[in-house]
This record gives C-alpha cells, sequence and structure tokens, in this order.
C-alpha cells in the first residue's frame, strides 16, 4: 500500500513542486547502489513518484528486470539544510499513455522533454518519506 501524500502540508508538496533536481538511488544485483541525477516528478494523490528515461539506461533495465515485484529505490532532494526522501519500489511503465502523463507532468514542473521514441516511464510507489521538508 502506498503512503497517503495528500494529507501532507503545503510547504512539502511546493518542495517537491518548485523547480529543482533529485538523486535516484536504486541497488545493482552484485549490492552496489547506482545513483544518478533526474528530474522527478510527485503525484500526491496516488503516492506515486515519476522519473522520465530512456529505455536503454541503467535504471530502466534494473526496473524492468524487477518485473512484477519492482526494485527498491529512492529518490531525494535538497535544497541547503532542507532535504526528503520518498522510498519505494520502482516500475517499469512503457505504455503510450503512461509515458505520455509522464511527460506532461515533467513539463508542467521543468520544461517540455525532446522527443524521444526510447522513452519509458519510472515509477515509485511511495512507502515511507522521510526528511524534514
Amino acid at each position: 500500500m502506498e503512503i497517503d501524500l495528500s494529507t501532507r502540508g503545503d510547504e512539502f508538496r511546493a518542495f517537491w513542486t518548485e523547480r529543482r533536481l533529485a538523486s535516484l538511488t536504486t541497488v545493482r544485483p552484485d549490492g552496489t547502489p547506482h545513483v544518478v541525477a533526474v528530474g522527478v516528478t510527485v503525484d500526491f494523490e496516488a503516492g506515486v513518484a515519476r522519473v522520465i528515461t530512456f529505455s536503454d539506461s541503467h535504471k530502466a533495465r534494473l526496473a524492468k528486470a524487477a518485473g512484477e515485484d519492482g526494485v527498491a529505490a529512492a529518490v531525494c532532494q535538497l535544497e541547503g539544510p532542507v532535504w526528503s526522501t520518498l522510498e519505494g519500489r520502482m516500475f517499469l511503465r512503457e505504455d503510450a499513455e503512461a509515458v505520455k502523463d509522464a511527460e506532461d507532468r515533467y513539463a508542467a514542473r521543468y520544461r517540455q522533454p525532446k522527443p524521444n521514441p526510447k522513452r519509458v516511464v519510472l515509477e515509485i510507489r511511495i512507502k515511507r518519506v522521510i526528511g524534514n521538508a
């Protein structure tokens, strides 16, 4: 079950809506961390964070290999002493509807992404929130 983010305060919502980058952390099969900078959007009502990427990326391949179980993932962003991390299971979405929705959300927070026929979506179903934001 995902966490209910809709009850979080305005400051939390603003922190995850204002334009800033985040880091995405996953764990490789050999147990070592894989950390990359990403743009991320948060669907507060659904309790889902989304990252757009291309299908050949390491993070997309990790999610694909995990299948229906998903892969453990965390997105973290900070601004000075204020930080927040969203943890959960990450799943690969390749359907056109999910990709279009994620692109629209990305455009609203950052900018319109360049066309990419290999674009996929990584959905993190948020289970835990930590931080001081």
